[in-house]
């Protein structure tokens, strides 16, 4: 398959009063069409910011995308202004995003109607009535009944999962070639977790586009990704598909984050192994590696030298780490 997009050392770093943080330090990753990508780490490992960063969605000041390429169909799309016409048009025409709380996310003082019409005028350029009209089928895709007389609800007036569905709704009006979803099931329960991302992997394969998933819980990019990026203090530590990846993980965080998974084929009794320790503090962090103080596997030479490159293990998969597990 083509690739649809491609990141080339993206850095995203925001400047504070007490100093310089590197939320995304340094990644590549790539994006091919009908695939669906995971982005997997702990809160605050720089997965949120890099997909705000790939729509210029970082807010300057504090934040600034330093260095880096963000290439989707052969523009790079840091060349465009943020608040330009030509990223406006990319946004929600091309690349769209289902943000992590939709309460936060929907104009709480507009209809869902009008939230959702208003980008099928502005990119597809429809009527008032098609627009209404298209925004009514979209609602029943996702699921959400008597679309025809919902529609002129508010966001208050919606459960957090069909505000969430409404979300989906918008992210595919448009027709776009890339969805990101960023936690999309936060705060859910799990019978709706399972629902949405049921919904969610349904309707992008119906609409040929790719499905980037954001998250920390490795049962859902187990499910449904083909491939995968962990993340780590705003770099990327292991990458390839996600057979590579659960069948043989070699990074020691990795193995850390399947350790903290419950699995039913594990023997009766089994205790969860937590991640010993915090995640970093990314302001001013040392060359060194970051996982280094929580590492098990540690050797000398992690807390001396630089963090090394990824490498090569087999096929697609890499990892970023001296010690070999």
């Amino acid at each position: 398959m083509p690739v649809l997009l491609e990141v080339k050392n993206l850095k995203t770093y925001f400047k504070v009063y007490h100093g310089l943080v590197k939320a995304v330090d340094d990644i590549s990753y790539h994006i091919k069409k009908k695939e669906i990508v995971g982005l997997v780490g702990e809160s605050g490992c720089g997965k949120s910011v890099s997909q705000l960063s790939v729509l210029q969605l970082i807010p300057t000041p504090p934040g600034e995308i330093v260095a880096g390429q963000i290439i989707f169909e052969g523009q790079d799309l840091l060349q465009f202004e943020a608040n330009g016409d030509e990223m406006r048009s990319i946004r929600g025409g091309g690349i769209a995003m289902v943000f992590q709380e939709p309460m936060t996310s929907l104009n709480p003082v507009l209809t869902i109607g009008r939230q959702l019409t208003e980008g099928l005028e502005l990119h597809l350029g429809m009527d008032v009535n098609e627009a209404r009209n298209r925004a009514i089928e979209l609602l029943s895709m996702v699921g959400i009944p008597d679309a025809d007389k919902r529609i002129d609800d508010y966001p208050h007036q919606f459960s957090g999962g069909m505000r969430q569905r409404v979300m989906i709704a918008m992210a595919l009006s448009c027709n776009p070639k890339i969805i990101i979803a960023d936690e999309p099931t936060t705060a859910l329960d799990v019978t709706t977790q399972a629902q949405l991302l049921e919904l969610m992997t349904d309707l992008v394969s119906r609409f040929n586009a790719s499905l980037v998933i954001v998250t920390h819980n490795l049962g859902v990019i187990a499910r449904y990704a083909q491939r995968l990026y962990v993340m780590y203090a705003g770099r990327i530590v292991e990458s390839g598909t996600a057979k590579e990846i659960f069948g043989n993980p070699r990074h020691p965080y990795t193995i850390a984050l399947l350790n903290c998974v419950p699995r039913l084929d594990e023997e009766e009794g089994r205790k969860l192994v937590p991640i010993e320790g915090m995640p970093p503090n990314l302001l001013n962090m040392p060359i060194t590696c970051a996982f280094k103080p929580r590492c098990p596997y540690h050797i000398e030479r992690c807390g001396q030298d630089p963090w090394p490159d990824l490498k090569l293990i087999e096929g697609q998969h890499y990892v970023r780490c001296y010690v070999e597990t």
